[in-house]
């Protein structure tokens, strides 16, 4: 089960860093062969729900995620937002931390643990590295688009 954690700086305030990151819907514009669908009404909190269902054709699987904590950046303070990844072949969690900086940069953090129910641990090492790829791109994506 991978661990990995990536680390961004941006010309960003840290609430129009959060803004970008936390809108899931976007995910699947940085994401190929994704669509995200929410499941739960908005405004985003602790106990919302979407699923990334990627693939092609027959060929796609679900990962379905809640966000189990829900604290958005304020008053000078880090905002963190945790998904439980709760599908039937994607599991794990993920936490998207965002800090403010000096000026209007931010610092983001985005940390995962990933594990694919029935793919042996010797995966582990290709896993951990298509992944820190496919999510790193996607959280620059995210952060350089309005």
């Amino acid at each position: 089960m991978p661990t990995f954690s990536l680390e961004r700086t941006v010309p960003l305030p840290a609430g129009e860093a959060w803004r970008r990151l936390t809108d899931w819907p976007r995910h699947a514009d940085a994401v190929p062969l994704t669509r995200i669908e929410v499941l739960t009404p908005p405004p985003t909190r602790e106990g919302t729900r979407f699923v990334a269902r990627s693939g092609l054709g027959p060929l796609t699987f679900d990962d379905v995620m809640e966000v189990t904590v829900w604290r958005p950046p304020a008053g000078g303070g880090p905002g963190l937002c945790r998904l439980e990844k709760r599908g039937r072949l994607i599991l794990g969690w993920a936490e998207i931390e965002v800090r403010p900086g000096p000026g209007d940069r931010s610092g983001v953090v985005w940390r995962e643990e990933l594990s694919v129910r029935f793919l042996p641990r010797a995966f582990d090492g290709p896993l951990e590295s298509a992944s820190r790829l496919l999510f790193g791109r996607a959280a620059d994506h995210l952060l350089r688009r309005a």
